[in-house]
């Protein structure tokens, strides 16, 4: 096995993750990657995406195919930067919305793409560096209105007490408490199917719940 297809799917889609030793119509054998996870996880923090960048480093994959590269990384800079570990890796990513090899054909490093790659890497951290002077900028502003919070203005959370006595929580775990399913209990107390489940958990968590 040299070839290794990585494949990003949503926190919302039904299927779930998966490592398949495939084939090509060819016979070809690949390993396909079925990665679920949120996009805002950079790729070296993926579980799979580490995998993908262990492989890479022992030598045991030599090509990465991806439907685009926007799936390698949780932003622009990390999409680049995950492109130039693998290259360097001599993994070839090939990328088949953006029509795009870091590898040619006779082994050889697609320099002018890498030279691009590294161009839109100095200009994402130039960006990045502009909006955390822009962050800096405006706390320091706040601060000297006096208007300053650290939780950037969210409320604060609430302890388990003030949250199941919510008048709809306490409904809700009082249908919980019957026997009811966390669907119905959601619908018969007036709450979201998420809150329905928050107050299931945090109840078994605390022992109002068995």
């Amino acid at each position: 096995m040299k070839a290794a297809k990585y494949i990003k799917l949503e926190i919302s889609d039904p299927n779930s993750s998966r490592q398949t030793i495939k084939h090509t119509p060819e016979g070809i054998r690949y390993l396909e990657v079925v990665d679920k996870c949120s996009s805002r996880i950079a790729f070296q923090d993926r579980e799979f995406g580490r995998n993908i960048i262990r492989l890479g480093s022992s030598g045991e994959i030599d090509t990465l195919s991806v439907n685009s590269i926007t799936c390698l990384g949780k932003n622009g800079f990390d999409i680049l930067k995950t492109i130039k570990i693998l290259t360097d890796l001599n993994v070839n990513v090939k990328a088949e919305k953006e029509n795009l090899e870091t590898i040619n054909t006779d082994g050889s490093k697609n320099n002018t793409l890498l030279t691009l790659v590294n161009m839109m890497a100095s200009i994402y951290q130039h960006e990045e560096k502009i909006k955390l002077e822009k962050q800096k900028q405006g706390i320091y502003s706040a601060k000297s209105k006096g208007v300053y919070k650290k939780n950037g203005g969210n409320k604060p959370k609430l302890n388990y007490s003030d949250f199941i006595n919510k008048e709809k929580n306490k409904n809700c775990l009082l249908e919980l408490k019957k026997g009811e399913s966390i669907r119905k209990s959601a619908e018969l107390s007036g709450v979201s199917l998420g809150t329905a489940v928050k107050v299931k958990k945090l109840a078994e968590t605390n022992g109002d719940l068995y």
